[in-house]
C-alpha cells in the first residue's frame, strides 16, 4: 500500500505547471519522493524542473528509484521510461546553461548544490525493443549525445560559467555506436559535464578501438570492464589487458572466447599467456573474473594463482575443464569466499564428478548462486551429489538446464532442497520422460531443440507445484525458462 505522504504526492503533481511553481516552496526532505513519482507517472515537466533544481549534491537513481517506505515498486527492476529519461536528461541540460547569476524556481543555494547524477544501475534485459522504454543502449546514446553538444555549445562569458557535474553511468558500445561514444568521452574531458564510467561493456569491437576507449575513461570510477564476443584471442588479450590493469580499483573482469590451444601450444602463445598472467597479478581489487567459453584445460591453477585476492565471483563456462582444474579451485583460497559459480557447460558426469563434488564441499558455507547448465548430470550424478549439494544452505539459485534429468530425480531433489531455507529459484530441465524417443545418452544439443510431449510435461508441473505446496514452499520458483530468468550480478548478491 501507498503512504498518505506518496499519495498527496501524486495529488500534488497531476497539475504540472502548478506543481513547478510550488517546488521553492516546499521542504527539501520531499524532494526524493517527488522524484520517484514524477519519473513514475512521466510527469515530464515537474521532473526536468526537479533536476534543474535539485537541492542536494548527489541524485542516485538506485537510491531514489528503489523500493520504499512510501511505494514497494522498485522502478530499478524495470525498463526506465523513454520519457523520463530524457526529461532528466533535459534537467540536466538546463542547469548547465542557466547562468550562475540566475536564480530560476530555486532559491541560489539549493540551485547550485548538485555535483553528481548517478545514473547507474538501470536494467538491462537485453535485445527486446520497446518504444515506450529505453534500453542501456539508448541511455548510453543519450547521455553521449548531452556531452558533445554541451561541449560545443559552451560558449565562455565571464561570470556565467556553469556548475561543473558529475555524470555516473553505464556504457555500453559496439561497432556502430564505437565513434559517436569516444567523441563523447573526449568532450567530456575539462567539460563542466564530466562523463564518468562505472561498467563498460563492449561487443563485437576492434582491439584498437577497445584500447582506445579504455585510455579515456577515468581509472578511479570504472569497476567493471565486460569485452563481449570479441574473439580476442591470446595475441589480443595481451595487447588490450594491461591498458586494464591501470584500473587498480577494477572488481569485475569478463573476458569471452579467449583462445589458446594448450593441445598444441605455439612459443608465441605460451608467451602471450604468461604476459597475461603478469598482468592479472597487477590487480588488487579484483572480485569477480569470467572467462566464458576459454579454452583453459588444465591452465585453471596458472591463472587463478596469479591473483592477489580470493574471488567471490567465477564463471567458467564452457572451458573443458578437467578434473585437476576442479581438484585445484577445490582446495585454492577462492572456494572458500564463492559466492557465485558457473560451471555451465563443463562435462562432470565422468572423472570430474568427484572433484565437482569436492569444490561444493569447500564453498558450502558461502554459496548464493550455482549454474550447472548443459553439464551431463544425469539422475545418478545429481543423487551422488545431492548430500554435498544440500549443505550449501545458503543458496539461493541452482540452475540445471539442459541437464538430462527425469522426474524421480527433480522429486528427489525437491524433497531434499527443503533444509534450504534461502532457495528462491531452481531452473530445471524439461524431464527425460517427457521426450519421445530419447537417445542415451542424451547430448545437451538433443535436450535443447527435441520437441517434448507438451501433455507429460502438464503433469509433471502439476506434480512439482503440489510437492512445493505440501513442504510449504509455495515461494520458490522451479521453472524451466532459462531465458526469463537473468542471470544475478555479482554485485546484487
Amino acid at each position: 500500500m501507498h503512504t498518505l505522504v506518496f499519495l498527496s504526492t501524486r495529488q500534488v503533481l497531476q497539475c504540472q505547471p502548478a506543481a513547478c511553481q510550488a517546488l521553492p516552496l516546499l521542504p527539501r526532505e520531499l524532494f526524493p519522493l517527488l522524484f520517484k513519482v514524477a519519473f513514475m507517472d512521466k510527469k515530464t515537466v515537474v521532473l526536468r524542473e526537479l533536476v534543474h533544481t535539485w537541492p542536494f549534491p548527489l541524485l542516485s537513481f538506485q537510491q531514489l528509484l528503489q523500493e520504499c517506505a512510501h511505494c514497494s515498486r522498485a522502478l530499478l527492476q524495470e525498463r526506465p521510461s523513454t520519457e523520463s529519461m530524457q526529461a532528466v536528461i533535459l534537467g540536466l541540460t538546463a542547469r548547465l546553461h542557466t547562468p550562475e547569476t540566475e536564480s530560476g524556481t530555486q532559491p541560489l543555494c539549493r540551485k547550485h548544490a548538485l555535483r553528481v547524477l548517478d545514473m547507474t544501475g538501470l536494467l538491462d534485459d537485453g535485445v527486446e525493443q520497446d518504444p515506450g522504454t529505453m534500453s542501456m543502449w539508448d541511455c548510453t546514446a543519450a547521455v553521449a549525445r548531452t556531452c558533445i553538444a554541451q561541449q560545443q555549445g559552451v560558449t565562455a562569458e565571464p561570470g556565467l560559467a556553469p556548475i561543473p557535474v558529475e555524470v555516473r553511468v553505464d556504457l555500453r558500445v559496439n561497432r556502430a555506436s564505437y565513434a559517436f561514444l569516444r567523441e563523447a568521452l573526449r568532450s567530456s574531458v575539462g567539460s563542466p559535464l564530466r562523463l564518468c564510467c562505472r561498467d563498460l561493456r563492449a561487443e563485437d569491437l576492434p582491439m584498437r578501438n577497445t584500447v582506445a576507449l579504455l585510455q579515456l575513461l577515468d581509472a578511479g570510477c570504472l569497476r567493471r570492464v565486460d569485452l563481449r564476443f570479441n574473439n580476442l584471442g591470446l595475441r589480443g588479450l595481451s595487447v588490450i589487458i594491461p591498458h586494464v590493469a591501470r584500473f587498480q580499483h577494477l572488481a569485475s573482469l569478463r573476458l569471452h572466447y579467449v583462445h589458446g590451444d594448450s593441445r598444441q601450444p605455439s612459443v608465441d602463445g605460451e608467451d602471450n599467456f604468461r604476459y597475461f598472467l603478469a598482468q592479472m597479478g597487477r590487480f588488487t581489487c579484483l572480485r569477480e573474473l569470467s572467462m566464458g567459453s576459454s579454452l583453459l584445460s588444465g591452465r585453471l591453477d596458472q591463472l587463478l594463482s596469479t591473483l592477489q585476492s580470493p574471488l567471490e565471483s567465477l564463471e567458467l563456462a564452457f572451458c573443458a575443464l578437467l578434473p585437476e582444474d576442479l581438484r585445484f579451485l577445490a582446495r585454492s583460497p577462492h572456494a572458500v569466499h564463492l559466492k557465485k559459480l558457473d560451471l555451465s557447460g563443463n562435462d562432470l558426469s565422468g572423472n570430474q564428478l568427484e572433484p565437482f563434488q569436492g569444490l561444493l564441499r569447500a564453498a558450502a558455507a558461502t554459496l548464493l548462486h550455482l549454474e550447472l547448465t548443459e553439464c551431463q548430470l544425469a539422475d545418478t550424478q545429481l543423487l551422488a551429489t545431492l548430500p554435498v549439494l544440500t549443505r550449501c544452505t545458503s543458496l539461493r539459485y541452482l540452475g540445471l538446464y539442459g541437464n538430462p534429468l527425469s522426474m524421480a530425480g527433480l522429486k528427489e531433489l525437491l524433497r531434499d532442497s527443503v533444509v534450504q531455507a534461502e532457495l528462491r529459484t531452481v531452473v530445471h530441465p524439461f524431464p527425460v520422460d517427457c521426450y519421445e524417443g530419447l537417445p542415451w545418452p542424451p547430448p545437451a544439443s538433443v535436450l535443447l531443440e527435441a520437441s517434448i510431449n507438451e501433455e507429460k510435461f502438464a503433469r509433471v508441473e502439476a506434480e512439482l507445484h503440489q510437492l512445493l505446496l505440501a513442504s510449504g514452499r509455495a515461494h520458490v520458483l522451479w521453472t524451466t525458462d532459462i531465458y526469463g530468468r537473468l542471470a544475478a550480478d555479482y554485485f546484487s548478491l
